[in-house]
């Protein structure tokens, strides 16, 4: 075998190797929604499409319920609507094209809007510069990552806590002090941030509460309490004494007058 030959050997093999692999058809499969995130019970569209230009045979994989609304006449791509969509879900697109499968998957999680929110105030009256306690709560919202409660003056936000984990139900607590003498008119609001997996901002807020915020006692204010208090004092104690001195004087006159009458009669006559 010439030395040709030996070098052409392995291009040939690779050659026939690279034709055998492009005579294959390879083709794509993409599955789209226009959110990954549904209100529990909801339902949602799911497209389900290739770039095979024939394929056998596609479709949607679930254990949902589900219904064909569109559908391209060579199978090309299909609409699906995916029924009570009850809780986090994994579906599954899948075509096949000469002979071979290929498929792609779609998260769908669901959500729960904060539709009770509570407040909760602790005191309701409080001095300027008094502590007070706000505690506010979303009951059953899901996903809570994107829940924030925040506390309102006004409409206006004071402060706001995020949240994290598995529960379904959140509470802040805010820790604030009263600095002006007026009313403040407070209230709770849950806000839930959908748009990260296609859907919209949703709000709730608590009915509102009013803290009353009072001036703090003056110094004069404080000396007149206590010298009203010590001058009250004082008189009581006066009259205790002069009650208890009048009391005296009257008893030991009426004792030595007892004491006269129970003497015998002899030494009670005075001599003649």
């Amino acid at each position: 075998m010439s030395s040709f030959a030996c070098r052409s050997l392995p291009v040939t093999l690779l050659t026939l190797l690279c034709c055998s692999g492009s005579g294959e058809q390879a083709f794509e499969v993409h599955v789209s929604s226009e959110k990954q995130i549904v209100e529990v019970a909801g339902s949602l569209k799911v497209n389900c499409s290739t770039s095979c230009e024939n394929p056998q045979v596609g479709g949607l994989e679930t254990t949902l319920s589900k219904k064909v609304l569109e559908e391209h006449p060579q199978g090309k791509w299909k609409q699906f609507l995916v029924l009570n969509v009850s809780q986090d879900t994994r579906l599954l697109c899948h075509f096949t094209c000469a002979e071979k499968q290929h498929s792609e998957h779609l998260n769908v999680r669901v959500y729960k809007p904060p539709t009770q929110v509570t407040l909760k105030l602790q005191p309701s009256q409080v001095s300027v510069g008094g502590a007070f306690t706000v505690e506010c709560t979303a009951e059953a919202v899901k996903p809570l990552e994107s829940l924030t409660l925040s506390l309102l003056h006004n409409g206006e936000i004071l402060q706001n806590q995020t949240f994290g984990g598995a529960e379904s139900n959140a509470t802040a607590i805010f820790n604030r002090t009263a600095r002006t003498n007026d009313c403040l008119n407070l209230s709770c609001q849950a806000e839930l941030d959908l748009r990260p997996h296609g859907g919209h901002i949703i709000r709730n807020t608590s009915k509102c509460q009013i803290l009353k915020v009072i001036e703090p006692p003056t110094v004069w204010l404080i000396i007149i309490i206590v010298m009203s208090t010590l001058l009250f004092v004082t008189s009581v104690l006066l009259c205790f004494i002069l009650g208890h001195h009048w009391n005296r004087k009257r008893t030991g006159t009426y004792g030595v007058l007892a004491a006269w009458m129970r003497l015998p009669r002899a030494f009670r006559q005075r001599p003649g």
